[in-house]
């Protein structure tokens, strides 16, 4: 909600002209009234209609500001005359009377050509443009014909105003790192595949990842999803890196890092899609950074938690060498300690922490106990299974016998395997155990099918259930069940209904009595969620922490409450996705970029500060019907490996696009950009 004077956004009408402000009647969405904690915005305009904050606004040139919005971003895709002539039309039209040199017929001809290109425009931002230039002369009419008729200025043309605009588009804004998706898809489309990589990688460093084992939330935002389904924006990103890696070529980096170092450094505590981002994007303003990395390899938990069959390490290997191309220093094997913190903070510009969370939290049933032979965090299981599938490395003896492995390695044949969970982890725990021969795998959740899809995705669920692996729903385990020498052998599992409230309130998830199940499990493997191990902070600095035992920042700059630490990723939320933690750590490469040139000076951009505004006010409409757009264009599915092969290995099971594939996929795209703008 915001106080506004006047409102047409999203088809609302809020008109306060002439009350006092304490009459005002709120607009109904979050517009940013307040642009940031120094300054008030004027106004705000964009696709979908235009707020003004008070009556102090020269309208008319708020609309020709806007209007040269669409020449400063030039992403109109140039395919249609209203497109591509239409937006230089308004702008010179609205400029003429402006400044003063306006005729009607130049006022009835911008209506004219407004319309024209809400309805003609093939692309989204040629149709969105006109909207509140429109909604502005219909609503101030009067306004523009004084200036009109009296041959005068309209009255801040000559004023110091700031207008600042941000392009956006649905499923970019949905996207954690705000990746210029329209951008990419558009590469394929036209096989500029090293044009798609270049806009991937401006805020999405780990293209090969992110092509795979992302959530991808922009396809929940996709405008395609209100016409028939959303286009597959996840598996069109892989494109560029595969074409990039599987031809031997250079990396195509966003930009041209600086020739020399500027003579910063800042210290990366953690390799992982966090540490990884910081230190791209860091390394491309000519900033030296190293990163210490506790594990033997690099990559975090998408190389020792996620597997094989769903990131191959080759492909991720190449996001990694990205990074070092850049000229980025790694030392690995190294656990960071407190004392090293404190050399940081004297040696370092900045300090980054994007440590992760691995430590794997208990079911909280009776007999929980670490020691029991067969109970084995899901953490410390997909370690071994991936160190020794991805580097042949083998699992220490203490292992085997904690474990009661017959090999060097994670070998289950023949036994029985039960998981608690209900998310990516535990869905690398299942499968995993599956092509380690387990001859019988289950996931207990105490939630239902519908929210494990939404959990992970509708194709990790599915190929887990055409894998073998038996789910059982609102279920609990209860108590774990051991022999004399301490061995699991079974669990009591609870059973649960959803009840519900009588008073139309959330469905309550309540135990049935007498429906408790003993089952027989060889192991017990909780993949419920992971803490973060923080004891290398020095205890003196009495770092702000959340009730979750994670770092806290403030969520938009990431530095912590000691000047010059930083934290992002896991260590920072708790456990998020890979694409959530490359965005956090995309913005704080940005802040940390000029903290340490400009006098450890904490900023944002106008482009930090619009993106957050975007993604509070929603820029997908899930009610929005679409038009114009052919209606039932079949989504592609690319090939996966047959259940009856991949189940007993490793090898990757998506194949990817073909390029007919990609091709057709791209071009069910609707190009949904926007542009949005807010007066100061």
């Amino acid at each position: 909600m915001a106080k506004v004077y006047f409102s047409t956004w999203n088809g609302e009408y809020v008109n306060n002209a002439g009350k006092p402000e304490e009459e005002w009647e709120e607009s109904a969405y979050n517009l940013p009234a307040q642009y940031d904690d120094n300054r008030d915005s004027k106004a705000f305009i964009g696709w979908d209609g235009v707020a003004l904050f008070n009556a102090d606004v020269d309208v008319i040139r708020l609309a020709m500001e806007y209007a040269a919005q669409y020449q400063e971003y030039s992403e109109a895709c140039g395919r249609c005359a209203p497109g591509r002539w239409g937006g230089r039309i308004l702008y010179d039209q609205l400029d003429k009377i402006a400044r003063g040199e306006g005729e009607i017929a130049d006022f009835n001809h911008l209506k004219e050509i407004g319309k024209s290109m809400q309805v003609s425009s093939k692309c989204e931002i040629g149709k969105t443009v006109p909207n509140p230039i429109i909604d502005l002369m219909t609503h101030f009419e009067d306004v523009f014909m004084d200036c009109i008729n009296n041959k005068k200025k309209s009255v801040h043309y000559d004023s110091e105003v700031s207008y600042i605009a941000k392009i956006t588009a649905p499923c970019s804004d949905a996207c954690p790192a705000h990746v210029d998706i329209p951008g990419y898809i558009e590469g394929v489309r036209d096989l500029r595949l090293d044009e798609s990589l270049k806009a991937t990688r401006q805020t999405m460093p780990l293209a090969h990842v992110c092509g795979r084992v992302c959530p991808h939330p922009c396809e929940d935002a996709c405008r395609r999803t209100n016409l028939d389904e959303p286009i597959s924006i996840m598996e069109l990103k892989r494109i560029g890196a595969d074409y990039e890696t599987d031809h031997g070529l250079g990396f195509f980096h966003p930009v041209k890092k600086k020739k020399k170092s500027i003579g910063k450094k800042v210290a990366v505590v953690g390799a992982g899609p966090a540490g990884l981002t910081t230190a791209y994007y860091l390394a491309l303003e000519g900033i030296d950074v190293d990163v210490y990395e506790e594990l033997p390899v690099l990559g975090g938990e998408v190389t020792v938690g996620v597997p094989e069959y769903r990131m191959p390490w080759k492909k991720y290997e190449k996001d990694i060498e990205a990074v070092k191309d850049l000229g980025v220093n790694f030392i690995l094997n190294t656990r960071v300690t407190a004392d090293m913190m404190r050399e940081f903070e004297t040696t370092y510009d900045a300090t980054m922490i994007a440590s992760g969370t691995r430590i794997s939290k208990k079911v909280r049933c009776e007999n929980e106990r670490s020691e029991i032979k067969g109970y084995w965090g899901a953490i410390d299981f997909l370690d071994w299974v991936n160190l020794y599938e991805k580097f042949d490395i083998r699992t220490p003896k203490s292992v085997q016998e904690q474990q009661m492995l017959p090999a060097d390695h994670v070998d289950l044949t023949g036994k029985t395997v039960a998981c608690v969970g209900g998310g990516f982890t535990s869905m690398d725990v299942v499968r995993c155990s599956i092509r380690a021969g387990a001859k019988r795998v289950v996931m207990i959740y105490r939630r239902d099918e519908k929210t494990i899809i939404r959990n992970t995705t509708y194709e990790e669920y599915h190929e887990a259930v055409e894998e073998g692996v038996e789910f059982l729903f609102y279920s609990a385990v209860n108590k774990i069940n051991t022999d004399k020498n301490d061995v699991l052998k079974s669990l009591d599992i609870d059973k649960f209904e959803l009840v519900p409230d009588p008073n139309g309130g959330r469905a309550q998830l309540v135990k049935i009595e007498g429906a408790t199940e003993t089952i027989e499990f060889d192991y017990l493997i909780p993949a419920v969620s992971q803490s973060a191990e923080l004891s290398f902070l020095p205890e003196e600095w009495e770092l702000d922490m959340t009730s979750w035992g994670t770092i806290q920042t403030n969520g938009k700059d990431y530095m912590t409450s000691r000047k010059g630490i930083f934290a992002t990723g896991d260590c920072e939320y708790g456990p998020m996705t890979i694409v959530n933690a490359v965005g956090q750590a995309k913005r704080a490469s940005s802040v940390i970029a000029r903290y340490v040139q400009n006098g450890g000076e904490i900023t944002l951009t106008d482009d930090e500060i619009m993106e957050d505004h975007l993604r509070k006010m929603k820029v997908y409409d899930k009610k929005e019907k679409v038009t114009g757009w052919l209606a039932g264009v079949p989504r592609a599915n690319s090939e996966v490996l047959d259940v009856d092969i991949r189940k007993y290995n490793n090898d990757e099971v998506n194949f990817g696009f073909t390029q007919e594939q990609a091709i057709s996929e791209a071009e069910r795209c609707m190009r949904c950009y926007y542009i949005a703008m807010v007066a100061n």
